[in-house]
């Protein structure tokens, strides 16, 4: 199994919205997105200047989105 790297925030937004993920609102500082093809829904919390640790980022990526850690490092 790939281990995950450290990331902002940005960056796994913006590889969510590759894999066909949407914003649809934003509570405070957490963005809500859908994918509307699979009906899935992802909250990526966006804490400024901060990495996000890696036990977060495997919920969103693999529990909330579906992807597996190779589909979303290769995005």
């Amino acid at each position: 199994m790939t281990r995950l790297p450290m990331m902002k925030p940005r960056q796994v937004l913006r590889k969510l919205r590759k894999a066909g993920f949407v914003e649809i609102h934003q509570r405070g500082s957490h963005k809500v997105l859908k994918n509307y093809e699979t009906g899935r829904m992802v909250v990526i919390p966006m804490h400024k200047g901060r990495d996000m640790p890696r036990g977060t980022l495997y919920n969103i990526v693999v529990c909330q989105a579906g992807l597996t850690i190779e589909e979303f490092l290769t995005l």
